[in-house]
């Protein structure tokens, strides 16, 4: 981007703040005072991803931002599963109390805190280099996803009005996450809670309010007290990859009479039995499989993905005490691009089969939707995508 062009653009934004978005800062509640204490000097970030620029259309992205959206296996190299683990383990004993205290008021289990929190933010040591507003604002004049951008920008002068926070505090990563949670500002009016008692709310240097913060949102969005997240299992040939999918639920004691045993031999908790459980299957059939409760969603409303809830879910494991790693093995995987899986997306869609749109991402319904259309074609269902499918399915 030239300075011929980025600097109409600088000029759109201006007006955009002043005539678009101020109006309705204003019905939020939002000092003048404050709104123009948060966008001085602020300028779009035209680096950010997924952005689409004037007179451009929207395109689905080609590249993987997201770690979430890459190779399973990459995502469960064994040097980030180990940093928070270990940085998990070495914190559970000096966080006890505290812990023990969120745990007894939420229903959290303290390893799935400290899972989401090494997850996030390296339990505090990684870098937040942006600036919030900064990134806000230029999503919500620019991005795919104007709407959502525009209400966490509002939440942030929320933010910023009530006094809660100070303009410095409003550092984020490049998506805008706050602090050491890594909340959304709606996210953080919502569940940001003050855990040491000094009636403050701080999720970039307090622990205890981190910790309590996330044990807040993961009840909020309904964690089930005294019940795992899932378990690793052993997937017969006979149940079907398709079956997966937290709308194909079953009990506990009805999958395991389709054959399915939990991967370390031991028996599914007898207080599962009768309780649904949901079939996970990640990378298909070219990885392991999972049997999951309703708390394993419950982790996907802190991130839309599998593989995140799953890395918690297996962080939490081991950092309460599990010895190894998954049974099953991550075999390869074909590295197709977004625009690669998009694509069959919407060649599946138009055979009928729901893959939940077509946004790239080889979400639960696409993984089973290929598995159904393998089987109706009359080959084994692998329930992943591939180059050799994508050409196929046309």
């Amino acid at each position: 981007m030239g300075a011929v062009q980025a600097a109409p653009i600088d000029d759109q934004f201006q007006t955009w703040l002043s005539a678009d978005l101020w109006p309705d800062a204003k019905k939020a509640g939002v000092s003048k005072a404050t709104f123009d204490a948060a966008f001085k000097g602020v300028e779009p970030n035209l680096k950010l991803p997924d952005l689409v620029l004037p007179g451009q259309k929207p395109e689905t992205p080609t590249k993987q931002h997201q770690a979430e959206f890459r190779s399973p296996a990459a995502y469960f190299a064994p040097k980030t599963v180990d940093a928070v683990v270990n940085g998990g383990r070495s914190r559970l004993q000096s966080n006890a109390r505290t812990l023990a205290r969120i745990e007894k008021q939420s229903g959290v289990p303290g390893p799935v805190l400290l899972a989401v929190w090494g997850r996030e933010s390296g339990f505090g040591a990684a870098k937040i280099p942006y600036d919030a507003f900064e990134v806000l604002s230029t999503k919500a004049f620019l991005s795919t996803r104007k709407e959502m951008f525009r209400a966490e920008v509002i939440a942030a002068l929320q933010m910023l009005q009530s006094g809660r926070v100070t303009r410095a505090d409003m550092r984020s990563s490049w998506a805008g996450a706050l602090g050491q949670p890594q909340f959304m500002p709606t996210s953080f009016l919502k569940n940001a809670v003050d855990g040491d008692g000094d009636g403050h709310v701080d999720i970039w240097t307090s622990t205890p309010d981190v910790l309590a913060s996330i044990a807040n949102y993961l009840d909020h969005y309904g964690w089930q007290k005294g019940r795992d997240w899932g378990f690793e299992v052993n997937l017969p040939e006979s149940v079907s990859c398709a079956l997966e999918g937290p709308d194909r639920g079953k009990k506990f004691g009805e999958w395991a009479k389709l054959g399915i045993t939990r991967a370390n031999g031991r028996p599914f908790p007898k207080a599962e039995m009768n309780k649904e459980g949901f079939l996970m299957l990640p990378a298909g059939r070219s990885g392991p499989a999972f049997l999951v409760t309703p708390n394993f969603y419950v982790l996907k409303e802190y991130n839309e993905s599998d593989l995140y809830a799953l890395f918690i879910g297996h962080g939490a494991d081991r950092i309460g005490g599990a010895k190894s790693g998954f049974a099953g093995t991550w075999q390869p995987v074909e590295g197709l691009m977004r625009s690669d899986v998009a694509s069959l997306q919407r060649a599946l869609s138009a055979k009928g089969y729901d893959t939940g749109g077509a946004d790239g991402l080889p979400g639960f319904r696409t993984r089973r939707s290929i598995g159904e259309w393998q089987t109706a074609q009359g080959q084994p269902a692998t329930c992943y995508p591939n180059a050799a499918l994508v050409k196929a399915v046309r």
